[in-house]
């Protein structure tokens, strides 16, 4: 399997939730089945029925993290010497050619992605745009209204 790229945070982040399942939520769950299997007969029984699922999900849940993270390449962006150029974990302020406005965004792994946070994925559209430009380059992206433009401002790696 290939290696995944992941920033240093999104790595801490998934061994927090990876922590929390393995020492919260798989005991509490353990321990609504039993309560569940304390009521009696399990073939009509609701609450068994639903802590199982639960458990499913938990055990579901803690293989894919423990899966990413032993493919994981963790990258500390303050590490990276890009060049000056859009590398994975660099923070990029666009500005869009159309309107004027300027975003700025982190590119980051498929686990830690939050727009609203202004972290975008590796694998977005916008990222694929954006990799391998410097300041002043302007990328475009095949938005759903059309196609946009965005000028390179700045590009730090923090």
């Amino acid at each position: 399997m290939a290696t995944i790229p992941i920033t240093k945070r999104g790595a801490e982040m998934l061994k927090e939730e990876l922590h929390r399942l393995k020492t919260v939520e798989r005991p509490a769950v353990i321990a609504a089945i039993a309560e569940a299997r304390a009521q009696g007969d399990l073939s009509e029984n609701a609450d068994y029925d639903a802590a199982k699922d639960r458990q499913g999900f938990i055990e579901g849940r803690i293989q894919e993290i423990e899966g990413k993270l032993s493919v994981a390449q963790v990258i500390d962006p303050s590490q990276v010497d890009g060049g000056g150029k859009v590398v994975f974990g660099a923070t990029v302020e666009l500005e869009d050619e159309e309107s004027g406005d300027t975003v700025k965004y982190q590119i980051v792994g498929e686990d830690e992605a939050d727009l609203k946070q202004g972290l975008i994925n590796i694998s977005s559209p916008i990222a694929r745009a954006l990799i391998g430009k410097e300041e002043g380059d302007t990328a475009e992206v095949q938005a759903p209204g059309g196609i946009r433009r965005y000028e390179v401002v700045a590009v730090s790696y923090v």
